[in-house]
């Protein structure tokens, strides 16, 4: 397994381009299943997850290319996928496959919508809690399908089509909003999903499905209206940029100090963690480029933090802020309210010197001066990166052991940040 080495101490100069959104472009693929018609997708960000729900979609029968560079394109610029689903060769979605990724459940609802028939193994994925899929299920129960549970898988069939139908979502769910919304493009009639998702992602896809031809009114808001078309057709579609690349290199930058250009970074897609990192005192500015990200080494200020459905602060960012209230000058509060079991990484950031209390939900950070490298283990996505923003200040080396799981969320992200400057590699060879 590769690792990654950090040699702490070095302020950050210089420009860092930001990807496509990984939580828009997997949903995005996925709807690709709609229609006969091709689906292009640009700014799709490279990236483990990406190749493997590739994998997977081919499976169903898609024909999946991802198109080489064009002249003048850089390295960092996101790749453009083309997905064919013409025919549809297979409805069911393997165990060995779906359980490498829980996003690719997801597949349940185009499957159901267009087939009328699916059989997708129940999920896997980060090891950050339980996922239950009962609200997804409930959705497509709503909209007319029979599911059974049987050997792990769910069997879905809705013989005479998905009829439209009220989705009342007793608690926010993003991918429960994602599946509904992709099902009942398809669905006879008017579907209305209460206490809907309101991220960007989800805006993000329902912008491509009415590029498809779909019907959608107040995706973004908590009440999304669907009125059902007999099929959708082909569309060229660019991903948003990721906001949690975004706001994770920013939270590099207020740690290790510096000046750096977050170039086609979009503000408003995280403004309250963008707030966030002005209390504990950053610099932040939108530019026509995207978002510039200052400190100048007076230290970080403590925060307190809970986290919450957009628009509130990402729990996808959540890890990462720990990593730098690490090093803040006096008591951080951070509770995580979304997904439980999400505080894998305070015993890794505690190798490295931090002193952080468990409290319930509540993560009580006490800053303190000097952070030491140390040998460190990634135990999920998020998790992963906030070693590497404490790592990016602490005295000495510290390398990150499983770095796979940062390959799955994050593109190039050791030259991203050694073109700023970082003393930061790749080793390659066993973990």
């Amino acid at each position: 397994m590769d690792r990654i080495k950090i040699t702490g101490g070095a302020p950050l100069h210089g420009v860092i381009p930001i990807s496509g959104a990984k939580n828009a472009a997997l949903p995005l693929m996925i709807a690709s299943l709609l229609s006969e018609d091709v689906l292009t997708l640009t700014n799709v960000p490279r990236l483990a997850d990406v190749a493997l729900l590739a994998r997977i979609l081919g499976n169903h029968g898609l024909d999946v290319t991802i198109a080489g560079k064009r002249p003048g394109e850089l390295e960092l610029t996101g790749q453009t996928v083309r997905l064919d689903a013409r025919s549809i060769v297979d409805t069911t979605a393997p165990y060995e496959l779906v359980s490498r990724m829980r996003a690719s459940f997801w597949v349940l609802g185009p499957l159901l919508a267009r087939m009328g028939h699916a059989r997708v193994s129940l999920p896997g994925g980060c090891a950050i809690g339980t996922r239950p899929v009962d609200f997804l299920l409930m959705a497509m129960e709503r909209l007319g399908a029979k599911i059974e549970i049987e050997n792990g898988y769910a069997v879905a069939e809705a013989k005479n089509g998905l009829k439209g139908a009220e989705i009342d979502f007793p608690k926010v769910t993003v991918g429960g909003t994602h599946v509904a919304l992709m099902a009942a493009t398809l669905a006879e009639g008017t579907t209305v999903i209460h206490n809907a998702a309101r991220e960007p992602e989800i805006v993000d896809v329902a912008d491509c499905l009415i590029k498809m031809g779909a019907k959608i009114k107040g995706a973004g808001t908590s009440t999304i209206e669907i009125t059902g078309v007999s099929r959708l057709q082909g569309a060229h579609h660019r991903v948003i940029s990721d906001r949690i690349e975004a706001g994770t290199y920013a939270m590099c930058v207020a740690m290790a100090g510096g000046d750096v250009m977050l170039e086609g970074a979009q503000p408003e897609l995280f403004e309250n963690a963008l707030d966030v990192l002005r209390e504990a005192g950053a610099e932040i500015a939108a530019t026509n480029e995207g978002i510039r990200v200052r400190r100048n080494g007076h230290g970080i200020d403590p925060v307190a933090v809970t986290t919450e459905p957009f628009p509130g602060f990402p729990t996808d960012l959540q890890a990462q802020l720990m990593g730098l209230m690490t090093k803040a000058k006096g008591k951080s509060r951070i509770t995580e309210t979304i997904f439980e079991n999400r505080f894998m990484h305070v015993q890794e950031l505690a190798r490295l010197g931090a002193h952080i209390h468990l409290d319930g939900q509540t993560a009580i950070v006490e800053g303190v001066s000097t952070l030491k490298g140390a040998p460190v283990m990634a135990t999920d996505l998020r998790a992963s990166v906030s070693l590497v923003i404490a790592g990016l200040a602490a005295q000495g080396d510290t390398v990150v052991n499983r770095i796979y799981h940062l390959d799955r969320g994050f593109e190039n992200l050791e030259r991203k940040l050694a073109a700023c400057g970082a003393q930061i590699e790749r080793i390659s060879g066993e973990g």
